[in-house]
């Protein structure tokens, strides 16, 4: 399939670096700062919802929700610090991205990010991952103004890197974003992350599974 596509779109977070395990840290620190207790956790749908917002919308739905903080803006403020620490020192890249990053640039396909995360905070993992030549621009949730449920933030990438949606490949990790995708007519590549739901369904929509144990590699191969 990689032969065919001539654009390609990054998620960010549990596609090319190991880091939803932030959300577990979060949820933790929420819960020895604001509930005094040695842990917290939303519930299922709640955790899963949040993971496609934007983290304002994502801070704001666990403080309607749970009553945590005086507003979604001091969670956000508290989220931003724990996030920005670990994006600039802390992340690492999943196995075999580096190869296949290095593998499209020599194919000539431009390359992209289209991730929920802030822009700053992902500026500052590529960085500190080394990848951040890679790729043309960044596309934010945040700075587009909605999530992956909607499929703005896949067009406006496509049309970054000037290719048609049927021309172009996500690289997903999230359930919401490759059905959003799927449903405009990209390809899409699912990524296995242990931290993340819906695997079962990834597989079944995505075009290519790359499955527990297997890397980006598989698609040179």
């Amino acid at each position: 399939m990689i032969n065919e596509i001539k654009g390609a779109v990054f998620d960010m977070d549990g596609t090319l670096v190991d880091s939803l395990m932030l959300w577990n840290v979060l949820w933790d620190k929420f819960g020895k700062q604001y509930l005094n207790k040695t842990s917290f956790r939303p519930a299922a749908e709640d955790d899963k919802a949040v993971r496609t917002m934007t983290l304002r919308d994502a801070m704001n739905h666990i403080h309607t929700v749970y009553g945590i903080g005086a507003d979604g803006n001091e969670l956000l403020a508290t989220a931003n610090a724990i996030i920005g620490d670990f994006y600039e020192n802390e992340v690492c890249l999943k196995e075999g991205v580096a190869e296949f990053l290095e593998f499209c640039k020599q194919k000539r396909i431009p390359m992209c990010i289209a991730s929920a995360t802030a822009k700053k905070h992902i500026e500052a993992g590529l960085r500190h991952c080394g990848i951040d030549t890679y790729f043309s621009r960044i596309f934010s949730c945040a700075e587009v103004g909605k999530g992956k449920e909607f499929p703005d933030v896949f067009l406006l990438a496509a049309d970054c890197l000037g290719t048609k949606p049927e021309e172009t490949c996500v690289f997903e990790d999230s359930l919401v974003a490759i059905t959003t995708a799927h449903k405009i007519g990209m390809k899409t590549v699912g990524i296995y992350d242990q931290y993340n739901y819906g695997q079962d369904e990834i597989k079944a929509i995505a075009n290519v599974y790359i499955a527990k144990g297997e890397t980006l590699q598989k698609l040179i191969y």
